[in-house]
Protein backbone atom coordinates (compact mmCIF):
# COMPACT_ATOMS: atom_id res chain seq x y z
CA UNK A 1 0.00 0.00 0.00
CA UNK A 2 2.21 3.16 -1.37
CA UNK A 3 0.72 6.38 -1.33
CA UNK A 4 2.19 7.44 -4.60
CA UNK A 5 0.56 4.54 -6.03
CA UNK A 6 -2.87 5.93 -4.32
CA UNK A 7 -2.31 9.14 -6.28
CA UNK A 8 -1.80 8.07 -9.39
CA UNK A 9 -4.84 6.50 -8.84
CA UNK A 10 -6.50 8.92 -8.54
CA UNK A 11 -5.01 11.10 -11.27
CA UNK A 12 -6.32 8.68 -13.64
CA UNK A 13 -9.73 8.24 -12.55
CA UNK A 14 -10.38 12.33 -13.09
CA UNK A 15 -12.99 12.83 -15.43
CA UNK A 16 -14.97 9.43 -14.12
CA UNK A 17 -16.88 8.93 -11.38
CA UNK A 18 -16.30 7.03 -8.46
CA UNK A 19 -19.11 4.41 -7.39
CA UNK A 20 -18.56 5.07 -4.22
CA UNK A 21 -16.69 8.11 -2.15
CA UNK A 22 -16.03 7.62 1.44
CA UNK A 23 -14.97 10.71 3.45
CA UNK A 24 -13.40 9.89 6.96
CA UNK A 25 -10.25 6.93 7.18
CA UNK A 26 -11.71 6.39 11.18
CA UNK A 27 -13.72 2.99 12.10
CA UNK A 28 -16.88 4.05 10.13
CA UNK A 29 -15.39 5.33 6.96
CA UNK A 30 -12.57 2.09 6.58
CA UNK A 31 -15.78 -0.14 7.26
CA UNK A 32 -18.18 1.34 4.78
CA UNK A 33 -14.95 1.48 2.02
CA UNK A 34 -14.27 -2.06 2.61
CA UNK A 35 -17.55 -3.10 2.31
CA UNK A 36 -18.03 -1.19 -0.92
CA UNK A 37 -14.47 -2.46 -2.45
CA UNK A 38 -15.61 -6.23 -1.43
CA UNK A 39 -18.47 -5.76 -3.01
CA UNK A 40 -17.09 -4.81 -6.59
CA UNK A 41 -17.81 -1.08 -6.45
CA UNK A 42 -15.03 1.62 -7.81
CA UNK A 43 -14.31 2.72 -4.16
CA UNK A 44 -12.29 5.95 -2.80
CA UNK A 45 -11.77 6.95 1.10
CA UNK A 46 -10.25 10.02 1.55
CA UNK A 47 -9.11 11.02 5.20
CA UNK A 48 -7.98 14.81 6.21
CA UNK A 49 -5.16 13.47 8.50
CA UNK A 50 -3.77 10.10 8.63
CA UNK A 51 -5.62 6.41 9.48
CA UNK A 52 -7.54 6.76 12.60
CA UNK A 53 -5.79 9.98 13.76
CA UNK A 54 -9.01 10.61 15.61
CA UNK A 55 -11.23 8.93 17.94
CA UNK A 56 -10.15 5.49 16.67
CA UNK A 57 -6.65 5.52 17.54
CA UNK A 58 -7.70 6.47 21.24
CA UNK A 59 -9.98 3.38 22.56
CA UNK A 60 -10.21 1.46 25.55
CA UNK A 61 -8.63 -1.06 23.15
CA UNK A 62 -11.39 -3.18 23.56
CA UNK A 63 -13.20 -5.27 21.31
CA UNK A 64 -16.39 -6.02 23.19
CA UNK A 65 -20.17 -6.41 23.41
CA UNK A 66 -20.61 -3.78 25.99
CA UNK A 67 -21.52 -4.94 29.21
CA UNK A 68 -22.68 -1.19 30.74
CA UNK A 69 -24.95 -1.28 27.77
CA UNK A 70 -26.63 -4.70 29.05
CA UNK A 71 -26.77 -2.68 32.45
CA UNK A 72 -28.32 -0.25 30.64
CA UNK A 73 -31.24 -2.08 28.90
CA UNK A 74 -29.75 -1.80 24.92
CA UNK A 75 -29.96 -5.78 24.09
CA UNK A 76 -30.22 -4.91 20.68
CA UNK A 77 -26.79 -3.18 20.63
CA UNK A 78 -25.24 -6.22 22.54
CA UNK A 79 -26.78 -9.12 20.63
CA UNK A 80 -24.89 -6.81 17.83
CA UNK A 81 -21.67 -5.72 19.19
CA UNK A 82 -21.34 -9.46 20.59
CA UNK A 83 -21.92 -11.29 17.23
CA UNK A 84 -19.34 -8.55 15.48
CA UNK A 85 -16.71 -9.34 18.31
CA UNK A 86 -17.16 -13.51 17.19
CA UNK A 87 -16.30 -12.25 13.93
CA UNK A 88 -13.59 -9.91 14.58
CA UNK A 89 -11.62 -12.66 16.21
CA UNK A 90 -11.79 -15.22 13.05
CA UNK A 91 -11.03 -12.04 10.84
CA UNK A 92 -8.03 -11.01 12.07
CA UNK A 93 -6.71 -13.33 14.99
CA UNK A 94 -3.49 -11.39 14.69
CA UNK A 95 -4.92 -8.11 16.24
CA UNK A 96 -7.73 -9.44 18.67
CA UNK A 97 -7.31 -11.60 21.37
CA UNK A 98 -9.03 -13.23 24.48
CA UNK A 99 -9.05 -11.21 27.74
CA UNK A 100 -9.82 -12.30 31.29
CA UNK A 101 -11.60 -9.35 32.94
CA UNK A 102 -12.16 -9.45 37.18
CA UNK A 103 -14.40 -7.99 38.55
CA UNK A 104 -13.84 -7.42 42.65
CA UNK A 105 -16.75 -7.60 44.60
CA UNK A 106 -16.93 -5.89 47.89
CA UNK A 107 -20.31 -5.70 49.06
CA UNK A 108 -22.43 -9.19 49.59
CA UNK A 109 -24.96 -8.41 46.35
CA UNK A 110 -21.92 -7.48 43.45
CA UNK A 111 -21.13 -11.56 43.34
CA UNK A 112 -24.57 -12.84 42.70
CA UNK A 113 -25.56 -9.58 40.71
CA UNK A 114 -22.48 -9.89 38.24
CA UNK A 115 -22.59 -13.34 37.92
CA UNK A 116 -26.01 -13.55 36.73
CA UNK A 117 -25.79 -10.60 34.59
CA UNK A 118 -22.97 -11.71 32.66
CA UNK A 119 -23.84 -15.37 32.22
CA UNK A 120 -26.92 -13.35 30.10
CA UNK A 121 -23.50 -11.83 28.64
CA UNK A 122 -22.15 -15.28 27.88
CA UNK A 123 -25.60 -16.20 26.70
CA UNK A 124 -26.19 -13.49 24.45
CA UNK A 125 -22.70 -14.51 22.41
CA UNK A 126 -23.85 -17.95 21.77
CA UNK A 127 -21.12 -19.82 20.29
CA UNK A 128 -18.99 -16.86 19.27
CA UNK A 129 -18.14 -16.64 22.90
CA UNK A 130 -14.75 -16.40 24.50
CA UNK A 131 -15.56 -18.64 27.46
CA UNK A 132 -18.03 -18.66 30.33
CA UNK A 133 -18.12 -16.30 33.27
CA UNK A 134 -17.35 -17.62 36.89
CA UNK A 135 -17.50 -16.69 40.16
CA UNK A 136 -14.80 -17.00 42.41
CA UNK A 137 -13.54 -16.33 45.52
CA UNK A 138 -11.65 -14.13 47.54
CA UNK A 139 -8.38 -15.75 47.17
CA UNK A 140 -9.05 -16.78 43.84
CA UNK A 141 -9.17 -12.97 43.07
CA UNK A 142 -6.30 -12.17 44.57
CA UNK A 143 -4.33 -14.82 42.76
CA UNK A 144 -6.08 -13.05 39.45
CA UNK A 145 -4.71 -9.54 40.59
CA UNK A 146 -2.07 -10.01 43.32
CA UNK A 147 -2.00 -6.12 43.76
CA UNK A 148 -5.90 -5.75 44.54
CA UNK A 149 -7.15 -3.97 47.41
CA UNK A 150 -7.69 -6.38 50.23
CA UNK A 151 -9.85 -4.78 52.89
CA UNK A 152 -13.32 -5.58 52.27
CA UNK A 153 -12.45 -7.58 49.53
CA UNK A 154 -15.64 -10.46 49.06
CA UNK A 155 -14.76 -12.51 46.01
CA UNK A 156 -14.90 -11.81 42.63
CA UNK A 157 -16.65 -12.22 39.14
CA UNK A 158 -14.57 -13.40 36.01
CA UNK A 159 -15.52 -12.80 32.36
CA UNK A 160 -14.10 -13.28 29.26
CA UNK A 161 -13.80 -10.07 26.29
CA UNK A 162 -11.70 -9.02 23.44
CA UNK A 163 -9.21 -7.14 23.02
CA UNK A 164 -6.88 -5.16 20.19
CA UNK A 165 -4.70 -3.02 18.79
CA UNK A 166 -7.06 0.08 16.87
CA UNK A 167 -4.96 1.86 15.21
CA UNK A 168 -3.04 -1.26 13.66
CA UNK A 169 -6.57 -2.44 12.91
CA UNK A 170 -7.21 0.53 10.98
CA UNK A 171 -4.44 0.55 9.34
CA UNK A 172 -4.92 -3.23 8.18
CA UNK A 173 -8.44 -2.52 6.99
CA UNK A 174 -6.44 0.14 4.49
CA UNK A 175 -4.33 -2.66 3.32
CA UNK A 176 -7.15 -4.89 2.78
CA UNK A 177 -9.34 -2.69 0.95
CA UNK A 178 -6.24 -1.60 -1.05
CA UNK A 179 -6.03 -5.24 -1.77
CA UNK A 180 -9.56 -5.59 -3.00
CA UNK A 181 -8.66 -2.39 -5.44
CA UNK A 182 -10.10 -0.03 -3.53
CA UNK A 183 -7.94 3.75 -3.61
CA UNK A 184 -7.69 4.94 0.03
CA UNK A 185 -5.60 7.90 0.71
CA UNK A 186 -4.44 10.37 4.20
CA UNK A 187 -3.81 13.28 4.54
CA UNK A 188 -6.12 14.18 1.65
CA UNK A 189 -8.34 16.88 3.45
CA UNK A 190 -12.34 17.26 1.89
CA UNK A 191 -12.92 20.97 1.16
CA UNK A 192 -16.54 20.89 -0.08
CA UNK A 193 -19.00 18.95 -1.73
CA UNK A 194 -19.61 18.84 -5.42
CA UNK A 195 -23.60 18.99 -6.57
CA UNK A 196 -25.54 18.78 -10.01
CA UNK A 197 -29.15 19.54 -9.96
CA UNK A 198 -28.84 20.32 -5.55
CA UNK A 199 -27.53 15.97 -5.73
CA UNK A 200 -24.36 15.53 -4.41
CA UNK A 201 -22.24 13.83 -6.87
CA UNK A 202 -18.57 14.47 -5.34
CA UNK A 203 -16.30 16.73 -3.27
CA UNK A 204 -13.50 18.54 -3.78
CA UNK A 205 -10.17 18.21 -2.17
CA UNK A 206 -6.72 19.16 -1.14
CA UNK A 207 -3.47 17.37 -0.52
CA UNK A 208 -2.38 18.21 2.40
CA UNK A 209 1.43 17.04 1.39
CA UNK A 210 1.54 18.57 -2.13
CA UNK A 211 -0.98 21.26 -1.72
CA UNK A 212 -2.39 20.14 -5.38
CA UNK A 213 -6.50 20.74 -5.96
CA UNK A 214 -8.60 17.76 -7.08
CA UNK A 215 -12.44 18.06 -8.07
CA UNK A 216 -13.42 14.28 -7.52
CA UNK A 217 -17.10 12.79 -9.08
CA UNK A 218 -18.65 10.25 -7.57
CA UNK A 219 -22.49 8.35 -7.51
CA UNK A 220 -23.03 8.53 -4.02
CA UNK A 221 -20.71 10.28 -0.94
CA UNK A 222 -20.53 8.81 2.17
CA UNK A 223 -19.70 11.44 5.33
CA UNK A 224 -18.05 8.92 7.96
CA UNK A 225 -16.13 11.69 9.79
CA UNK A 226 -16.86 10.83 12.93
CA UNK A 227 -16.94 14.16 15.09
CA UNK A 228 -16.88 16.03 12.36
CA UNK A 229 -19.92 15.15 10.37
CA UNK A 230 -21.38 17.97 11.33
CA UNK A 231 -18.75 20.28 9.47
CA UNK A 232 -19.91 17.47 6.32
CA UNK A 233 -23.35 18.51 6.54
CA UNK A 234 -23.26 22.17 6.90
CA UNK A 235 -20.97 22.01 3.46
CA UNK A 236 -24.77 20.56 1.89
CA UNK A 237 -26.59 22.60 4.07
CA UNK A 238 -25.65 25.99 5.99
CA UNK A 239 -29.01 25.49 8.32
CA UNK A 240 -28.18 21.53 8.68
CA UNK A 241 -29.03 20.93 12.50
CA UNK A 242 -26.48 19.37 14.75
CA UNK A 243 -26.43 15.61 14.37
CA UNK A 244 -23.75 14.50 17.30
CA UNK A 245 -22.50 15.37 20.60
CA UNK A 246 -18.73 14.59 21.21
CA UNK A 247 -18.20 13.38 24.65
CA UNK A 248 -14.51 13.32 25.35
CA UNK A 249 -12.68 9.72 26.77
CA UNK A 250 -9.81 9.90 28.71
CA UNK A 251 -7.10 7.27 29.66
CA UNK A 252 -3.86 7.10 31.20
CA UNK A 253 -1.10 4.74 30.35
CA UNK A 254 0.81 3.32 33.85
CA UNK A 255 3.59 0.26 34.25
CA UNK A 256 2.64 -3.00 34.32
CA UNK A 257 3.52 -2.89 38.17
CA UNK A 258 0.66 -1.05 39.25
CA UNK A 259 -1.44 -3.96 37.84
CA UNK A 260 -0.05 -7.82 38.58
CA UNK A 261 -1.16 -10.32 36.85
CA UNK A 262 -2.67 -11.22 33.54
CA UNK A 263 -6.17 -10.13 34.16
CA UNK A 264 -7.87 -6.87 33.64
CA UNK A 265 -10.21 -5.11 35.92
CA UNK A 266 -13.59 -3.74 35.25
CA UNK A 267 -15.21 -1.85 38.04
CA UNK A 268 -18.79 -1.66 36.96
CA UNK A 269 -19.92 1.45 38.72
CA UNK A 270 -17.72 4.84 40.11
CA UNK A 271 -18.32 7.38 42.00
CA UNK A 272 -20.36 9.07 39.67
CA UNK A 273 -21.85 5.69 37.51
CA UNK A 274 -19.37 5.71 35.45
CA UNK A 275 -17.61 2.19 34.26
CA UNK A 276 -13.90 2.06 34.21
CA UNK A 277 -11.16 -0.38 33.00
CA UNK A 278 -7.88 -1.22 33.80
CA UNK A 279 -6.45 -3.15 30.98
CA UNK A 280 -2.77 -4.68 30.45
CA UNK A 281 -1.49 -3.89 26.75
CA UNK A 282 1.65 -3.95 25.31
CA UNK A 283 3.21 -4.83 28.40
CA UNK A 284 1.66 -1.31 29.91
CA UNK A 285 -1.32 -0.92 31.57
CA UNK A 286 -4.38 1.39 30.05
CA UNK A 287 -6.78 2.72 32.47
CA UNK A 288 -9.67 4.62 31.85
CA UNK A 289 -12.49 6.16 30.76
CA UNK A 290 -14.09 9.14 31.66
CA UNK A 291 -17.51 10.47 29.57
CA UNK A 292 -17.16 14.25 29.42
CA UNK A 293 -19.46 16.34 26.92
CA UNK A 294 -17.71 18.91 24.86
CA UNK A 295 -18.41 21.53 23.20
CA UNK A 296 -16.31 21.62 19.90
CA UNK A 297 -14.43 18.18 18.20
CA UNK A 298 -11.04 18.54 17.55
CA UNK A 299 -7.98 16.79 16.06
CA UNK A 300 -6.04 17.09 19.31
CA UNK A 301 -8.13 16.89 22.35
CA UNK A 302 -6.17 17.34 25.67
CA UNK A 303 -7.46 15.70 28.84
CA UNK A 304 -8.85 17.97 31.58
CA UNK A 305 -6.96 17.72 35.56
CA UNK A 306 -10.49 16.84 36.50
CA UNK A 307 -10.26 13.90 34.35
CA UNK A 308 -7.05 12.63 35.09
CA UNK A 309 -7.48 13.34 39.10
CA UNK A 310 -10.76 10.96 38.59
CA UNK A 311 -8.87 8.10 36.58
CA UNK A 312 -5.88 8.22 39.62
CA UNK A 313 -8.39 8.39 42.46
CA UNK A 314 -10.96 5.59 41.38
CA UNK A 315 -7.79 3.00 40.26
CA UNK A 316 -6.19 4.20 43.68
CA UNK A 317 -9.31 2.79 45.51
CA UNK A 318 -8.89 -0.71 44.06
CA UNK A 319 -4.79 -1.14 44.21
CA UNK A 320 -2.99 -1.39 46.74
CA UNK A 321 -0.16 1.22 44.99
CA UNK A 322 -2.24 4.38 44.40
CA UNK A 323 -0.74 5.90 41.11
CA UNK A 324 -0.41 9.44 40.68
CA UNK A 325 0.77 12.17 38.28
CA UNK A 326 3.98 11.35 38.12
CA UNK A 327 3.63 7.82 36.99
CA UNK A 328 1.53 8.65 34.07
CA UNK A 329 3.94 8.18 31.10
CA UNK A 330 0.99 9.24 28.56
CA UNK A 331 -2.13 10.44 28.58
CA UNK A 332 -4.55 10.68 25.72
CA UNK A 333 -8.23 11.46 25.01
CA UNK A 334 -10.75 10.62 22.11
CA UNK A 335 -14.24 11.89 20.95
CA UNK A 336 -16.59 9.46 20.63
CA UNK A 337 -19.48 10.89 17.66
CA UNK A 338 -22.28 10.16 20.07
CA UNK A 339 -25.79 10.81 18.28
CA UNK A 340 -27.15 13.71 19.67
CA UNK A 341 -30.39 13.06 21.85
CA UNK A 342 -33.58 15.25 20.97
CA UNK A 343 -33.40 16.59 25.16
CA UNK A 344 -29.75 18.40 25.20
CA UNK A 345 -29.74 18.12 28.88
CA UNK A 346 -29.02 14.01 28.32
CA UNK A 347 -26.00 13.14 29.95
CA UNK A 348 -23.56 10.99 27.81
CA UNK A 349 -23.67 8.54 29.61
CA UNK A 350 -27.12 7.76 28.63
CA UNK A 351 -27.08 8.33 25.00
CA UNK A 352 -27.01 5.58 22.70
CA UNK A 353 -23.59 4.32 20.85
CA UNK A 354 -25.64 2.71 18.55
CA UNK A 355 -24.78 3.76 15.07
CA UNK A 356 -27.36 5.74 12.68
CA UNK A 357 -27.48 6.35 8.86
CA UNK A 358 -28.74 9.89 7.75
CA UNK A 359 -29.30 10.20 3.89
CA UNK A 360 -29.72 14.06 3.26
CA UNK A 361 -32.32 15.32 0.80
CA UNK A 362 -29.03 15.69 -1.32
CA UNK A 363 -28.57 12.40 -1.30
CA UNK A 364 -25.39 12.90 1.16
CA UNK A 365 -25.31 9.82 3.53
CA UNK A 366 -23.64 10.03 7.03
CA UNK A 367 -22.71 7.84 9.55
CA UNK A 368 -23.09 8.38 13.50
CA UNK A 369 -22.62 7.14 16.41
CA UNK A 370 -21.16 3.66 16.49
CA UNK A 371 -18.10 2.07 17.68
CA UNK A 372 -14.78 -0.03 16.86
CA UNK A 373 -16.17 -3.54 17.93
CA UNK A 374 -19.61 -2.88 15.10
CA UNK A 375 -17.29 -0.90 12.44
CA UNK A 376 -17.93 -3.66 10.03
CA UNK A 377 -22.03 -3.73 10.52
CA UNK A 378 -21.84 -0.08 10.18
CA UNK A 379 -20.40 -0.36 6.78
CA UNK A 380 -23.08 -3.25 5.57
CA UNK A 381 -25.81 -0.56 6.41
CA UNK A 382 -24.06 2.33 5.08
CA UNK A 383 -23.66 0.45 1.77
CA UNK A 384 -26.88 -1.00 1.90
CA UNK A 385 -28.09 2.74 1.86
CA UNK A 386 -25.65 3.80 -0.84
CA UNK A 387 -27.09 1.19 -3.64
CA UNK A 388 -30.56 2.84 -3.20
CA UNK A 389 -29.49 6.26 -3.26
CA UNK A 390 -27.28 5.93 -6.20
CA UNK A 391 -29.32 2.82 -7.49
CA UNK A 392 -26.04 0.62 -7.47
CA UNK A 393 -26.22 -3.01 -9.09
CA UNK A 394 -28.12 -5.13 -5.86
CA UNK A 395 -24.43 -6.95 -4.05
CA UNK A 396 -24.07 -8.56 -1.22
CA UNK A 397 -22.38 -8.17 1.83
CA UNK A 398 -19.72 -10.99 1.98
CA UNK A 399 -17.61 -8.82 4.96
CA UNK A 400 -18.65 -11.05 7.37
CA UNK A 401 -16.05 -14.23 7.20
CA UNK A 402 -13.48 -12.05 4.89
CA UNK A 403 -10.04 -11.90 6.32
CA UNK A 404 -8.52 -8.89 6.83
CA UNK A 405 -4.93 -7.77 5.62
CA UNK A 406 -2.30 -9.97 7.97
CA UNK A 407 -4.35 -12.57 8.81
CA UNK A 408 -2.53 -15.48 10.41
CA UNK A 409 -3.89 -17.64 13.01
CA UNK A 410 -0.32 -19.03 13.81
CA UNK A 411 0.43 -15.91 15.55
CA UNK A 412 2.29 -16.15 19.09
CA UNK A 413 0.83 -14.42 22.14
CA UNK A 414 4.03 -12.25 22.77
CA UNK A 415 5.72 -12.17 19.45
CA UNK A 416 7.08 -8.91 18.95
CA UNK A 417 5.83 -8.45 15.45
CA UNK A 418 2.21 -10.10 16.15
CA UNK A 419 0.31 -7.12 15.25
CA UNK A 420 1.88 -7.18 11.54
CA UNK A 421 0.35 -10.88 11.06
CA UNK A 422 1.48 -12.75 7.65
CA UNK A 423 3.42 -9.13 7.05
CA UNK A 424 6.07 -10.07 9.85
CA UNK A 425 7.74 -12.31 7.91
CA UNK A 426 8.39 -9.29 5.27
CA UNK A 427 9.60 -7.40 7.90
CA UNK A 428 11.94 -10.08 9.24
CA UNK A 429 13.45 -10.09 5.73
CA UNK A 430 14.26 -6.18 6.22
CA UNK A 431 16.35 -7.16 9.10
CA UNK A 432 18.19 -10.06 6.57
CA UNK A 433 19.56 -7.34 4.25
CA UNK A 434 19.99 -4.77 7.12
CA UNK A 435 20.71 -5.97 10.43
CA UNK A 436 20.96 -2.69 11.81
CA UNK A 437 17.04 -2.53 11.65
CA UNK A 438 16.66 -5.20 13.71
CA UNK A 439 17.93 -2.48 16.70
CA UNK A 440 15.23 -1.23 19.25
CA UNK A 441 14.39 2.32 19.13
CA UNK A 442 14.28 2.79 22.93
CA UNK A 443 15.52 0.69 25.59
CA UNK A 444 12.31 0.85 27.40
CA UNK A 445 9.77 0.25 24.30
CA UNK A 446 10.56 -2.78 21.95
CA UNK A 447 9.95 -1.39 18.77
CA UNK A 448 12.39 -1.76 16.29
CA UNK A 449 14.11 0.50 13.39
CA UNK A 450 12.79 -2.40 10.64
CA UNK A 451 9.19 -1.17 11.60
CA UNK A 452 9.58 2.66 10.69
CA UNK A 453 10.81 1.75 7.09
CA UNK A 454 8.33 -1.03 6.68
CA UNK A 455 5.40 2.12 8.02
CA UNK A 456 6.71 4.21 5.56
CA UNK A 457 7.50 1.95 2.64
CA UNK A 458 4.30 -0.53 2.72
CA UNK A 459 1.71 1.57 5.43
CA UNK A 460 1.87 5.11 4.18
CA UNK A 461 3.02 7.13 7.23
CA UNK A 462 4.02 10.07 6.18
CA UNK A 463 5.03 12.45 8.94
CA UNK A 464 6.93 10.65 12.62
CA UNK A 465 3.59 11.05 14.31
CA UNK A 466 2.21 8.15 11.37
CA UNK A 467 4.80 6.31 12.13
CA UNK A 468 4.94 6.55 16.42
CA UNK A 469 1.44 7.48 17.44
CA UNK A 470 -0.31 4.94 14.97
CA UNK A 471 2.08 2.67 13.14
CA UNK A 472 4.03 1.71 16.20
CA UNK A 473 2.89 3.09 19.46
CA UNK A 474 5.19 4.41 20.98
CA UNK A 475 3.50 7.74 22.20
CA UNK A 476 0.56 6.20 23.63
CA UNK A 477 2.66 3.84 25.66
CA UNK A 478 5.46 6.66 26.72
CA UNK A 479 5.35 10.08 25.47
CA UNK A 480 8.48 11.10 26.74
CA UNK A 481 10.19 7.78 25.21
CA UNK A 482 8.48 8.79 22.03
CA UNK A 483 10.26 11.84 21.85
CA UNK A 484 13.81 10.68 22.32
CA UNK A 485 13.07 8.37 19.52
CA UNK A 486 11.71 11.14 17.19
CA UNK A 487 15.55 12.09 15.80
CA UNK A 488 16.45 8.48 15.04
CA UNK A 489 12.60 7.72 13.33
CA UNK A 490 13.55 11.05 11.09
CA UNK A 491 16.65 9.93 9.94
CA UNK A 492 15.05 6.50 9.06
CA UNK A 493 12.06 7.89 7.13
CA UNK A 494 14.05 10.81 5.38
CA UNK A 495 15.95 8.61 2.53
CA UNK A 496 12.34 7.14 1.33
CA UNK A 497 10.50 10.27 1.61
CA UNK A 498 13.04 12.79 0.33
CA UNK A 499 13.69 14.62 3.28
CA UNK A 500 16.60 17.23 3.71
CA UNK A 501 18.16 18.51 7.22
CA UNK A 502 15.71 21.32 7.11
CA UNK A 503 12.65 19.08 7.00
CA UNK A 504 13.83 16.47 9.35
CA UNK A 505 14.49 19.53 11.31
CA UNK A 506 10.79 20.72 11.08
CA UNK A 507 9.64 17.28 11.35
CA UNK A 508 11.38 16.62 14.61
CA UNK A 509 10.02 20.08 16.27
CA UNK A 510 6.20 19.55 14.65
CA UNK A 511 6.23 15.76 16.58
CA UNK A 512 7.70 16.78 19.92
CA UNK A 513 5.59 19.81 20.20
CA UNK A 514 2.49 17.74 19.66
CA UNK A 515 3.79 14.84 21.80
CA UNK A 516 4.26 17.44 24.82
CA UNK A 517 0.72 17.34 25.19
CA UNK A 518 0.81 13.33 26.28
CA UNK A 519 2.77 14.34 29.08
CA UNK A 520 1.30 15.59 32.52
Amino acid sequence: MKREEMIKQLGAHQGKSWDVLVIGGGASGLGAALEAASRGFKTLLLEQADFAKGTSSRSTKLIHGGVRYLAQGDIALVFEALHERGLLMKNAPHLVSNQTFVIPNYDWWEGPYYTLGLKVYDMMAGKLGLGPSVSISKEETKKAIPNIREEGLRGGVIYQDGQFDDSRLAINLAQTIADLEGTVLNHMKVTGLLKNAEIVNGVTAVDQETRQEYSVEAKVVINATGVFVDDILRMDDAQSRKTIVPSQGVHIVLEKEFLQGDSAILIPKTDDGRVLFAVPWCGKVVVGTTDTMVKEPSLEPRAFDEEVEFILKTAGDYLTRVPSRKDVLSVFAGLRPLAAPKEDSAKTKEISRGHKIIVSLSGLITMTGGKWTTYRKMGEDAIDQAIIVADLDERSSSTKFMPIHGHDEEIVDGEQLRFYGSDRHKILKLIEKDPSLGEKLHPKLDFIKAEVVWAVREEMAHTIEDVLARRVRALFLDARASMEMAEEVAELMAPHLGWDEQRIIKEIVKYKSLAEGYVL
